[in-house]
This record gives structure tokens, C-alpha cells and sequence, in this order.
């Protein structure tokens, strides 16, 4: 049962992110401390910085070969029904999207486990859960957060394509360059530089084809292997795809990823791998869980030198978040950013369909007794807050996020009590 010194250890882990955000909030809307411009700096920095320190400090301490692996399957289950669901949804329904696919994931399936989650679970069923809320924060950040890091970059990366084949209907052709790491002084000979050449007919044509657009496909290869031609003087091989639709239904339906092709296809997955590779969240997390494979099992620890420059700035990582969420608040013109109805949607989706597919994944697999009303409880948590950094770092539905983390934390409170004594009768 829940005690008031119990209800203390949460708050006390809770208020001072509130303090923060205050102080952030505060500096914006009436000190005038940071501009816009700063304000964007300092999330670049929460991202690029304190969150990677930050999951590899968390997971590089976790024992591997301790973890409860009926558990591990029931989050992987409840997380990968909800992103297959968003996707079918987001294919076969016409108020389906990718954006909002990435954001009700997020809703749905990234509880804030770091900083609610281990107190109130501890308080709520016994300091031996807390390894439960470990596992459950470092599959977060090896598996769940690279993904959402994909899934950003991919959106980008296509977004990018198409506002390039947009900006082409007025013009003769486009071209669309992208090098390999390494390339420049260290690459190797025949390495692989990828263009695309959209081109217009400059006349019309009879038989209602007036309006047609070739795409033309084009890159840098030692030899041919598939169908094309090879100009040995260029070291090019090319190949043609004849767009037959009109050109006002090619331009609208040049978003949805369905009509790319395959050659497209591979270009965008080419972005989105050369981004990833630049950035530290993609390393920080295998850099962690094999940090920790290795010291289990050969029973060494970080030098000292190495663990306080590591902490230094994972400390800040979570403060830093919050003080990020408070002033892309203080830049809204309203305390809900995203208006009322989006926010209730985002309370449903986390409070109400997360629960409910997790408690489904954990009878699926055979959870019972107090590991089963943990996971439930657990998938009850208010939002989490890297989530946030990443959709505002990619500017994607970051108004929705922060009302998530905001008000998600405070009746998060009551309503994993109210879990907590349904699931106890």
C-alpha cells in the first residue's frame, strides 16, 4: 500500500523537473532571456549530447543476464502491435498518415519509466520491481528510440524528395547529390554517389500525354549489372521510369510512399543510413549494452576518469530535457499547444489503448500475479520526455508531445493509483 513517505519519494522525483521547466518557461515568456534561435540550440544540444551520455550511462550499468524475459516479450508484443496497427491504419485509411503514426507511437507505447516509473512501481509493489523498470527503460533506448530515430530520418529524407520533385514543375531538372562517410580524401575508388535527375519534357506531345515527367535515376558505378546502359566515359549506368500519370495527380500523390519506386525507395533508405550514422543516439545504446555484456561477464568497471566524464553530462540529460520543454512552451501561444481535442486524444492514447494492449501482450505470454499488474501499470505512465527532444528536434507534431509530458505528468498521479487499486481487487 501506498504511504505518504512513499508519495514523497515521487514527488521529490517529479517537482524539480517542474522547477525546471518553470525556470525555462519563465526565461522566455517574461525575462526575455533566450531568443528563438538559442532556444533551438539548446534542444540540438539535449539531443545530440545529454540523451546519448545519458542511455549510455543508464544501460551500461544493467545486468544482461538478469533480466526477465517474459517480460522483455510482453513490452516487445504491446510496442510492436501498436506500430503494426499505425501502420495498416496509416495505409488503408485516409486519415492515416506516417507523422501521426511516429506521434501516437510515441504516445501509445514511451512512458516516462526513468523518472515516474521506478519510484511510484517501488513504492506501489516492493524495491524488488525496480529491476522490472530498468529492463523496461533500456529496451526503450536500445530498441524503441533507434527506431523512432529511423522512422524520423526516413520522413525526412522523403519529405526532402518531394519538395525537390515540387519545386521541378517550373524547371528543366533537379538533381538530388548525397556522399559516403569517408568519401572526401579517405573514400575509396568506386564508392557510391547517388543522384536523381528529374526532368520535364520541354514540349507536349499528342494523345494526352502533355503533362508526363520522366524520372530519371542516375549513379556512379565500376560496373553494370542490372538493366541499364553503361557510359564508359562517365562510369555512369542510367535508367529511365516513365511517369504516366497527369501532372496535377503526380504532384499529390508524390508524398505517399506507395507510388515511389524501388530506386527511390533505395535513395531514401540511403539517407536515412548515412544520417544515422552521424548520429551519437545510434551508438550510444549498442555502445552501452555492450559495455555492460562485457563487464558482467568478466567483472571490470569504467576508470574513473572515463565514469565522470561520462556523467558530467548524462546528470544534466533529464533537467536539460525538461528546461527544453519549457521554453518551446514559452514560444506557444497557448499553455495547450495543441489545442484541447489533440490533447485529449493524446491522454486516451496513453493512459487508456497503451494499458490495454500491454495487459493483452502479458496474458499472451503467461505474466501473472505482481509482474503482470506491473507492466500494466507501467504502460500507465505519463509521457516520456525523449520523445519530445526528438519531435521537436525534427519538427514534428512537438506542440502534441509537449502537452503529452506536461499534463501527462500531472494526472498521471491519480490515474495509476486508480490502475493500482482496480488491479489489487
Amino acid at each position: 500500500m501506498i504511504t505518504l513517505k512513499d508519495l514523497y519519494n515521487v514527488l521529490s522525483a517529479v517537482v524539480p523537473l517542474y522547477v525546471t521547466m518553470f525556470l525555462a518557461y519563465a526565461s522566455v515568456k517574461w525575462w526575455n532571456v533566450f531568443t528563438p534561435q538559442q532556444c533551438a540550440g539548446i534542444n540540438r544540444f539535449v539531443a545530440v549530447f545529454a540523451v546519448p551520455l545519458l542511455s549510455f550511462e543508464f544501460i551500461s550499468r544493467i545486468d544482461p543476464y538478469a533480466m526477465n524475459l517474459l517480460f522483455i516479450a510482453a513490452d516487445v508484443i504491446s510496442k510492436a502491435t501498436i506500430l503494426l496497427f499505425l501502420f495498416l491504419w496509416a495505409k488503408f485509411t485516409t486519415r492515416g498518415s506516417l507523422d501521426w503514426t511516429i506521434t501516437m507511437f510515441s504516445l501509445c507505447s514511451l512512458p516516462n519509466t526513468l523518472v515516474m516509473g521506478i519510484p511510484l512501481l517501488k513504492a506501489m509493489y516492493g524495491d524488488d520491481k525496480e529491476m522490472l523498470m530498468i529492463q523496461t527503460v533500456v529496451l526503450q533506448c536500445i530498441i524503441w528510440y533507434t527506431l523512432l530515430l529511423f522512422l524520423f530520418e526516413y520522413r525526412a529524407a522523403r519529405e526532402s524528395l518531394v519538395q525537390r520533385f515540387k519545386g521541378s514543375s517550373e524547371s528543366e531538372a533537379i538533381g538530388v547529390s548525397m556522399k559516403k562517410v569517408g568519401e572526401d580524401g579517405g573514400g575509396q575508388e568506386g564508392e557510391e554517389v547517388v543522384h536523381v535527375v528529374v526532368s520535364k519534357p520541354s514540349s507536349k506531345v499528342a494523345d494526352h500525354e502533355d503533362g508526363k515527367e520522366i524520372h530519371k535515376f542516375i549513379w556512379n558505378c565500376s560496373c553494370c549489372n542490372s538493366q541499364g546502359y553503361c557510359e564508359r566515359s562517365a562510369q555512369v549506368c542510367s535508367k529511365e521510369a516513365e511517369n504516366t500519370a497527369e501532372k496535377a495527380e503526380s504532384h499529390e500523390e508524390i508524398a505517399d510512399t506507395s507510388s515511389f519506386s524501388p530506386q527511390m525507395v533505395r535513395l531514401i533508405l540511403k539517407m536515412v543510413w548515412f544520417k544515422l550514422i552521424r548520429n551519437p543516439n545510434s551508438y550510444s545504446s549498442l555502445l552501452g549494452i555492450s559495455w555492460a555484456l562485457a563487464s558482467y561477464r568478466y567483472g571490470f568497471h569504467k576508470p574513473r576518469i572515463m565514469e565522470n566524464s561520462i556523467t558530467i553530462l548524462s546528470n544534466a540529460g533529464l533537467g536539460m530535457a525538461m528546461f527544453s520543454l519549457g521554453l518551446f512552451m514559452a514560444l506557444q501561444p497557448r499553455i495547450i499547444a495543441c489545442g484541447t481535442r489533440l490533447a485529449t486524444y493524446g491522454m486516451l492514447a496513453r493512459f487508456l489503448a497503451g494499458p490495454a494492449v500491454m495487459a493483452v501482450a502479458s496474458f499472451i505470454v503467461g505474466l501473472r500475479g505482481d509482474i503482470l499488474r506491473v507492466s500494466i501499470v507501467q504502460a500507465a505512465l505519463p509521457q516520456g520526455i525523449v520523445p519530445f527532444v526528438f519531435a521537436r528536434e525534427y519538427n514534428l507534431h512537438p506542440d502534441v508531445l509537449s502537452t503529452g509530458v506536461i499534463f501527462g505528468m500531472i494526472i498521471s498521479l491519480p490515474i495509476t493509483i486508480v490502475y493500482y487499486v482496480l488491479l489489487g481487487l
